[in-house]
């Protein structure tokens, strides 16, 4: 490692903190050519590299007087924490070269004719290629001889037999879409459509071909037209979703073209593309109506398009329908023309600006809407008619958050309509299609007297959405490995505009979502933010919790790191401004924000690797050192990272003054760094220094925020996975829990304790699980008796309660379940003039299915009431019954989406496997039912990622590893491939490594 003197430091602390992070590393590194011999990754020995963090941090006189408290001790340290180390050279060299022997012996008879024979069959072969014809190897054989071409590249064969003249998954960039004139004639009775797609194209380079995408369209008619308008013929190759047209002349770079697709398809029974949709109205009638999903590969389900994100492009959209019935897209309607067939066609503005298809969207519907002008725009929230009363706070909301982004980026949001709506029948929580943003009901509307917890996950929601208007639809990653830049932007903008805009909501949960990204980012089978994509399947699983909540993350941690609260915010305007309409990649990101700083440098170690840092303290007097490694789980056949992070560290002690460098005084007595939990890593303070902070919280719970309380609960949970803390040690920390006051620590404290208290109830230990049982009880249950059972406003008490009385009812504690069955009487019997309060119906629910008759009478509750929140958490009351004959029929009925729509199968699922009847019926159902489960929602999805994740990860011994092992690998192209079965795997060895060391020493520490 290199090394730095006093004198070299002291020289640095002059300097601003850029240039202490550069002259630190301006020194070119000694070079000494080695060669090694290759190793065995098993037989690598990582090690972490330290350096000495003796920078100057903020000045006293940077200090505003209101932050002289302890907390605001906790300073951005003038570096980054960045080291560079060579690896470790041994002077020795482990093999030599041996002497030449003095002498050869005369080889034996036998080795002769093996030799000679060897040759010939050699020779023989070689001549039989030489003199063999010129041949062209394509998957159907030697087709013909070729004289002049010995060898071409291995086309695919199209549905006719013909060669498909496009081997890639990626589209070629010869050609590019200019203008969309779709024409959709939907026919609801039969569940079919029939459309016409006019595409104007730009020629970026000389072609004979156009490849593009079309699934399951069945194309009737082709026109193509440079000039001459003529029929042609198309080409499809089904696998890759992709459609070809083969010119007879050459386009030139520069000219324009028009190609004509007329076809017919089926409405989707799934829910992507152009799909059937259907919803019980207030008089019991079935009134059905057709939307669209088309994110992220799925708009070539509906019409032929170049579906992918860098294909933008201006869109002129007709759609016909029944007089009953209403159409929306993007944009306003321009006008309506009675069709001689009795139908209407509804016509919309061009687009006034360019969009990737999977931006599109149009629904045919009976939808009724609210509107409000809103800077120039007509804001409009729709919904079914029965549930237009759900709808004000949506419109409240979506205006207010409207007004601020408009303002924050000091950009307006660029189309003259919003519409917010609420499909009945909808997979994902919701999608930011330009102008026309779909919603599942459960995230859009909000009764009238709805908990402050349920208006909170609305306002997430919608705040997310909108944001994707700025980033994503006016700006728009370049290919799918760059979807961070959608989502990860997305979740941090979520989360900084309601706490601007609407601080009682009191949005801390972020910090529970970030350590689930944490934990699955601890994993081997994590990826880096932004990573290789290069089939349909790794497109889906870009949609999790490291696209958007670490990511998120990362960009809260730069925000810290940046100088000045405006300076971040300055970049992101740049960028948006300067891309505006184009499409990006995480370095366009980095260069506008590298104004002052090379963000590009520190930033690039966190998306462009996988995993996080393990940053552990140590103190010697005075000093303190913090060395880094790479947080892995995961020991066997690991792929670590070879490159280190550059973190910012911020940090918090028990004195007041900020040091300029962290040379602590002894008379600090605790170090707590990632002030507020703004960093993306986890951090061990070794033994003393966990001891001082647990001795800091039982003396004072209030030394730290709730933010750094519930990251050092994560953190030593992790550690302790890892295996660098006993357990001991975690249910040390944990004893000032009965003094806690706020959520975020007790849920994320009760989370952990519950995912042991599972593993052991699967397992079958029932000594340890009454002793956990007890445990939770004896240390949460002061807290647990506080709570009230009445209607509460404040959203964290709300949050605290559903944590604190869900764990008492689920672990059977005596006074909850009486509680929660009086109050689920009292509302059966009120005829629905009473209510629980939202934030107590889950638990209600819950303790109400465990009986037989409370069952029944909840079954009979979720098919009769309208509001969608309620009836999500009666679905989950439902599905926790430990009657091994309702869990088989509920999993069933998920399926069918008869009583229960299909949509919530991840969440029964889910809910199933938590319970001890059921774990193991929901893991025969999914193998039973794969074929049908992945026709329902795509491989690779968040639905299929939940539904694997749920199913296997209470899972922990060998005989659970092989059957899962087995049954994935036999699925072959249906699935074996997938991350979240490496994931899957992964955990099941984790939790069995765990539980194998941990079982025995249990017995004593409970």
């Amino acid at each position: 490692c290199r090394r730095f003197t006093n004198r070299k430091l002291k020289k640095l602390t002059n300097l601003p903190r850029n240039m202490i992070e550069n002259s630190m590393f301006e020194e070119e590194p000694d070079v000494v050519d080695l060669t090694f011999p290759a190793l065995d990754p098993d037989e690598v020995v990582y090690e972490p590299r330290s350096s000495r963090l003796l920078v100057r941090g903020l000045g006293e006189n940077d200090m505003d007087e209101d932050d002289e408290d302890c907390e605001s001790s906790a300073r951005l340290l003038g570096m980054s924490f960045m080291n560079r180390s060579s690896a470790h050279r041994s002077s020795s060299f482990p093999y030599t070269r041996q002497a030449p022997p003095r002498s050869c012996s005369r080889p034996s008879a036998r080795t002769t004719v093996v030799c000679v024979l060897f040759l010939v069959i050699v020779a023989s072969m070689t001549m039989v290629l030489y003199f063999l014809p010129g041949c062209t190897f394509t998957k159907a054989g030697c087709r013909k001889t070729n004289k002049t071409t010995p060898f071409e590249p291995v086309y695919p064969l199209s549905t006719n037999g013909k060669l498909f003249p496009w081997a890639q998954f990626r589209l070629p960039r010869s050609v590019r879409p200019v203008n969309y004139d779709l024409t959709l004639n939907p026919d609801l009775n039969n569940m079919t459509f029939t459309g016409r797609t006019v595409i104007t194209m730009s020629v970026l380079h000389n072609t004979k071909i156009i490849v593009l995408h079309s699934a399951h369209l069945n194309i009737t008619k082709a026109t193509f037209k440079v000039g001459l308008e003529g029929d042609v013929t198309v080409l499809e190759y089904q696998t890759r979703q992709q459609i070809a047209v083969q010119l007879s002349e050459e386009m030139k770079a520069g000219q324009s073209c028009v190609l004509t697709l007329d076809y017919s398809a089926s409405l989707s029974h799934t829910y992507d593309g152009f799909y059937n949709s259907s919803y019980i109205d207030k008089e019991g009638n079935k009134r059905v109506l057709a939307a669209t999903q088309f994110e992220p590969l799925s708009a070539r389900k509906a019409f032929p398009c170049f579906d992918e994100p860098a294909f933008k492009a201006t869109f002129l959209i007709k759609i016909s329908r029944k007089s009953n019935y209403t159409t929306l897209s993007n944009m306003p309607q321009v006008k309506s023309t009675p069709l001689p067939n009795g139908l209407v066609q509804d016509e919309f503005e061009k687009t006034s600006v360019n969009m990737s298809t999977y931006l599109v969207a149009f629904i045919v519907a009976d939808f009724t809407p609210i509107s409000k002008n809103v800077s120039e725009t007509l804001v409009s929230v729709y919904s079914v008619p029965e549930k237009k009363e759900h709808t004000d706070y949506a419109l409240d909301t979506a205006s207010k958050l409207l007004e601020f982004y408009n303002s924050f980026f000091e950009i307006n949001y660029p189309l003259k309509k919003l519409d917010l709506v609420a499909i009945p029948d909808f997979l994902a929580g919701a999608m930011e299609n330009w102008g026309l943003i779909t919603f599942r009901e459960t995230t859009l509307l909000v009764g009238n007297q709805s908990s402050p917890l349920e208006k909170q996950l609305v306002a997430s929601v919608i705040a997310h959405e909108l944001a994707h208007q700025w980033f994503g639809n006016l700006v728009t990653m370049s290919w799918w490995n760059d979807l961070w830049l959608n989502e990860g932007f997305a979740t941090y903008m979520q989360y900084m505009s309601l706490q601007t805009v609407f601080p009682t909501l009191d949005i801390v949960s972020s910090n529970i979502l970030r350590f689930r990204a944490l934990d699955k980012d601890a994993l081997n089978s994590s990826h880096a933010v932004s990573t290789e994509v290069n089939n349909p399947e790794q497109v889906e699983e870009m949609f999790d919790s490291v696209s958007y909540e670490k990511g998120a993350s990362i960009l809260m941690m730069l925000n810290t790191w940046l100088p000045g609260k405006q300076q971040f915010r300055k970049g992101i305007i740049q960028y948006l401004k300067q891309f505006s309409g184009l499409n990006t990649d995480t370095d366009d990101l980095w260069n506008s924000l590298t104004q002052h700083h090379n963000v590009s440098e520190m930033m690039r170690s966190w998306t462009s690797q996988k995993g996080f840092p393990l940053v552990t303290v140590s103190r010697q007097g005075g000093q303190v050192t913090l060395t880094q490694e790479h947080f892995l789980l995961t020991s066997d056949k690991a792929t670590y990272t070879s490159s280190l992070w550059n973190i910012p560290v911020t940090y918090v002690t028990d004195n007041c003054k900020t040091p300029r460098t962290l040379e602590l005084p002894e008379s600090v007595k605790w170090l707590k760094l990632n002030y507020r939990n703004t960093g993306f890593y986890i951090v061990h303070y070794g033994d003393e220094g966990w001891a001082a902070l647990k001795d800091a919280l039982s003396s004072n719970v209030q030394v730290l925020t709730q933010e750094d309380r519930a990251s050092l609960i994560h953190n030593i949970f992790a550690l302790s996975r890892l295996g660098r803390v006993s357990f001991y040690q975690v249910l040390n920390l944990l004893k000032y829990m009965s003094n806690e006051t706020e959520s975020c620590p007790v849920t994320e404290a009760l989370l952990q304790l519950n995912v042991i208290y599972r593993l052991l109830d699967k397992r079958q230990e029932d000594s340890l699980v009454a002793r956990m049982k007890h445990y939770i009880l004896y240390r949460f249950g002061s807290l647990m008796d506080n709570q009230t059972w009445g209607e509460e406003e404040s959203v964290s008490k709300q949050e605290l309660r559903s944590a604190l009385l869900g764990s008492a009812c689920s672990l059977n504690q005596e006074n909850c379940i009486q509680q929660a069955k009086a109050l689920f009487k009292h509302y059966d019997e009120s005829n629905g003039t009473s209510r629980i309060p939202g934030d107590l119906q889950q638990v209600v629910f819950t303790v109400a299915a465990q009986s037989n008759e409370d069952w029944l009478t909840l079954l009979h509750m979720y098919q009769t009431v309208t509001y969608d929140a309620e009836k999500r958490k009666m679905l989950r009351g439902l599905a926790s019954t430990q009657d091994a004959r309702r869990i088989v029929w509920i999993l069933k009925a998920g399926l069918r989406g008869d009583i229960i729509q299909t949509q919530e199968l991840p969440l029964v699922i889910s809910t199933v496997c938590n319970g001890f009847a059921g774990y193991l019926f929901a893991w025969d159902f999914i193998q039973e039912n794969w074929d049908r489960l992945i026709e329902k929602f795509p491989i690779g999805s968040y639905a299929i990622q939940t539904i694997i994740k749920s199913a296997t990860s209470q899972f922990s011994t060998q005989a659970h590893l092989d059957r899962v092992q087995g049954f994935f690998s036999s699925l072959k192209e249906r699935g074996s491939q997938m991350r979240s079965v490496q994931e899957a795997l992964e955990t099941i060895r984790l939790n069995q490594r765990w539980m194998d060391k941990n079982l025995p020493t249990l017995q004593k520490w409970l």
